[in-house]
């Protein structure tokens, strides 16, 4: 049963992948502290972090459902850095397609509980 964001497994995967890519980013040369390590950090958070924020408004259907646009936005910002992550030398291939795998996996089941979300209605929405 789901009684949380951190229940659903869309949530936990992102969480995971945020903290892995978090462990990989601190290695990155200081020069790119500020572009290429902040920008992949912040849009990796930003995964999970709109999967919950959407999940305390999930009682607004489209409130939940436009955070989890979002977070596919984040996931695909994600898909973009890393893919310069590893053109700089920074990651190796290796790296870069468990991201990779792992970013498609978040796009695939947030789209999949996007599709199928219905909020059931409640006597205080109307």
């Amino acid at each position: 049963m789901i009684k949380s964001f951190r229940d659903l497994e869309v949530y936990k995967v992102s969480y995971q992948v945020a903290m892995d890519l978090f462990k990989v980013a601190r290695k990155f040369p200081k020069e790119e502290l500020y572009s290429l390590t902040s920008q992949l950090i912040r849009s990796s958070r930003s995964v999970s972090a709109n999967i919950a924020e959407g999940w305390s408004k999930r009682h607004y259907e489209n409130k939940f459902k436009n955070h989890l646009i979002d977070a596919l936005g984040s996931n695909g910002e994600c898909q973009n850095w890393i893919s310069f992550a590893l053109d700089c030398g920074y990651i190796s291939i290796d790296e870069f397609k468990y991201f990779e795998e792992k970013f498609d996996h978040i796009g695939r089941m947030r789209t999949k509980l996007h599709q199928n979300w219905e909020t059931k209605k409640t006597s205080y929405q109307r």
